[in-house]
Formats: C-alpha cells, structure tokens, sequence
C-alpha cells in the first residue's frame, strides 16, 4: 500500500486537511477550479462551486485557454467544469467535518493550500474499423486541501 503525504506541513493546532486520491477528473479544470477557491472560507467556496455546478458562473481559465470562447461570468475564457465542482464539494465537506471534529471554528476556517497533483494514467484502447485501434488514456488525479482557522 502507497502511504500519503502532504505537500506542505502546517501548525497542526489551527489547521484542517482533507484528500481526494485517485478521482478520475480533468487534470486541468481541477488545477484552474483551485485557484478559484484558495483563500476563500469554506462557505464561499462551497458557494461558489455550487454556483458552477449550476451553471451560473464559469471558472475563469488563465494557463490552458486556446481556443475557448469567452464567458459573461468571467473577464476572458471560461469553462463549467461541473464533475470537478461535485468532487471538490465532497471535499469541502470533509474539511468542515473534520474542523468540527477537531474543535476548530468552521467560520473562521480559511482554505491557504488547494493542490493537484497529477496520478497514474489508466491505458485503454478502443477497436476501431480495419483493425486498428485507438489508444485511450485516463488521468487520475490526487488533490488536497489545507484550511487554516484565522482570528
């Protein structure tokens, strides 16, 4: 069995983790929808994924954009990743559960570490006509997030 760690070690007193290992997400919407929520207590950002799942606001792209159109949400390209914000909204919900459990203020309890991390790649392939067949690959992702209570 893989043993887990985080990327950065904070003051255990004050802070709250939670992981999602080996989720079967887009790579890139997550990395993007991370950025969104660093800095945001968790009600704003369960707000705000609530908010993408719904399709009433787009997750602005800032490193992978070619080619996308433009959103009125956001000023520039943007995407609705709604299975990123479902999975990241479980998240959410096991860091607040967990603030609970450690005695923490879950208002007071802001998110200071969101991170994806790239995971294994499931090959695949599909058949195709005259023999042939099309490679398929499917990108895990590990993702973690960090809240820290603030006074």
């Amino acid at each position: 069995m893989p043993t887990w760690r985080y990327s950065v070690e904070l003051d255990p007193e004050k802070t709250v983790k939670a992981s999602l290992r080996d989720v079967s997400m887009s790579y890139k919407f997550t990395v993007e929808t991370l950025r969104l929520i660093k800095g945001k207590s968790i009600g704003e950002a369960k707000k705000i994924l609530e908010e993408i799942i719904n399709m009433k606001r787009a997750v602005p792209l800032r490193r992978y954009k070619k080619k996308v159109g433009h959103k009125s949400t956001v000023s520039g390209p943007g995407r609705y990743p709604v299975k990123v914000a479902k999975n990241l909204l479980k998240l959410l919900d096991n860091l607040e559960n967990n603030a609970e459990f450690k005695g923490l203020n879950v208002e007071n309890v802001r998110i200071v570490h969101a991170a994806a991390h790239k995971g294994m790649k499931i090959r695949n392939y599909l058949p195709r006509a005259f023999g042939r067949a099309t490679p398929y690959y499917d990108q895990l992702v590990h993702v973690e997030v960090i809240g820290e209570e603030v006074s």
